[in-house]
């Protein structure tokens, strides 16, 4: 197997990629989450935010908020020699291979759920009574190319990811 700084660095397509799904994650969506988690009604229904807030909205939203911050550190994981190599602040681990299939297995999972998020949010955008919504249906205008940045960015970064740190083919005896 290869030493642990071994591993080819990303391509500039998949590096790019990695960085643009980290910024969606966290200059994109958290900006406006965090204004609605600290209870501002900005484009949205006031009175049903109101309600819906003080019925666990906000914990939701904080939680959205760590979870598109905890995606934007492993998008840079993706393509940063931090997610093949443990560093060496990080004790008992320091120097050590981070185990491949889980970074893998994560990055298809959770690409793939927000693409799936994506295609539900537009079905559920132009298939659903816009009265009863608590956010303005405009946020889809800014929501789907936000989550569609996200999701590609994780897939091409999650497969660069992937090829880079297959072990070597075995090369078969004559």
């Amino acid at each position: 197997m290869p030493e642990p700084t071994a591993f080819r660095p990303p391509s500039r397509r998949a590096a790019a990629a990695g960085y643009i799904a980290c910024a969606s994650a966290t200059i994109g969506f958290i900006p406006l989450h965090a204004i609605w988690a600290f209870g501002s009604s900005l484009w949205t229904n006031e009175e049903k935010f109101r309600e819906w807030y003080a019925e666990g909205g906000a914990a939701y939203l904080h939680t959205l908020n760590g979870m598109a911050l905890l995606s934007g550190i492993f998008a840079l994981s993706l393509v940063r020699p931090w997610g093949t190599v443990f560093p060496r602040w990080v004790p008992l681990l320091a120097g050590r291979r981070v185990p491949r299939w889980p970074v893998v297995v994560t990055a298809g999972i959770l690409s793939v759920f927000l693409f799936l998020y994506t295609l539900w949010a537009i079905y559920a955008t132009f298939n659903s009574d816009t009265s009863e919504a608590i956010f303005s249906p405009w946020i889809v205008a800014y929501g789907i190319p936000q989550f569609l940045l996200w999701s590609v960015g994780l897939m091409v970064a999650g497969w660069s990811y992937y090829r880079r740190t297959a072990p070597p083919a075995a090369v078969p005896h004559r």
